[in-house]
């Protein structure tokens, strides 16, 4: 049986991650409250913010902001979204 947690996006209990998504204490904390779902949805819109503002992971700057974004993903803040994208319909 999968793991559950009690997904900070969500507010009610999800499966959880199989492993912490990135080392260090920031790793934990995702892995105990962030649920594979909204990490998921996360990745996406980290790709589309990527892409869309040309953003390079080399650069300090932009791993700083994509860490600031993500915080308010999942604390249910305002966020930036890709320009222009328009999701497909279901």
């Amino acid at each position: 049986m999968s793991r559950t947690v009690f997904c900070r996006k969500y507010q009610k209990e999800l499966e959880g991650l199989d492993f912490p998504p990135m080392p260090g204490k920031k790793g934990e904390d995702l892995f105990e409250n962030v649920s594979k779902q909204a990490w998921e949805e996360w990745q996406a819109q980290q790709t589309m913010l990527i892409n869309e503002k040309h953003l390079s992971l080399m650069d300090p700057t932009n791993r700083k902001y994509l860490q600031a974004q993500m915080e308010h993903f999942f604390n249910n803040e305002p966020f930036d979204k890709a320009e222009g994208y328009v999701p497909p319909e279901k």
